[in-house]
C-alpha cells in the first residue's frame, strides 16, 4: 500500500531538515493521493523539476518513483514554473516541493526512473 501524499510530503521535508538543505512545501496538494512535483532550484537562475513516473513503470506498486519532467536536465526557474503552472491547470491536487541546493541534490537519487 502506497503512504498518503501528505504523510510522505511531510515525511521527505522532515528528511530534508536534518541536512543544510532548504526545503519547503509551495503547493499543498491532496492530502490523499495529490502527485508531487519537487522543484530543485540551484540559486544561479536554473532549476531541475521530477515529476511523478508513470504508475507500474517500476514494477513496484507501493513505491514513488520519480522521472525528470523535461527534457533538459536543467532549465531556466521561469520555464520551470510555467510548466508546473500548465500542469496544476490539469491537476489542481498536485503538490510542489521546492529545495533549495546549489548542486541540484533531491536525494531521491535511488527513486529516480528514466521513462
Amino acid at each position: 500500500m502506497r503512504l498518503k501524499a501528505g504523510i510522505w510530503v511531510s515525511a521527505y521535508i522532515r528528511q530534508l531538515g536534518g541536512m543544510p538543505v532548504p526545503a519547503a512545501v509551495v503547493r499543498r496538494g491532496d492530502p490523499d493521493a495529490g502527485a508531487i512535483f519537487i522543484k530543485v532550484n540551484m540559486l544561479d537562475g536554473y532549476v531541475k523539476v521530477l515529476r511523478p513516473a508513470a504508475a507500474g513503470l517500476d514494477g513496484e506498486a507501493s513505491g514513488r518513483f520519480w522521472t525528470p519532467a523535461l527534457k533538459e536536465p536543467r532549465i531556466e526557474e521561469a520555464a520551470a514554473d510555467a510548466y508546473l503552472a500548465r500542469q496544476a491547470d490539469f491537476d489542481s491536487d498536485m503538490w510542489v516541493i521546492e529545495i533549495e541546493d546549489r548542486l541540484g541534490r533531491h536525494f531521491l537519487d535511488e527513486f529516480v526512473v528514466a521513462e
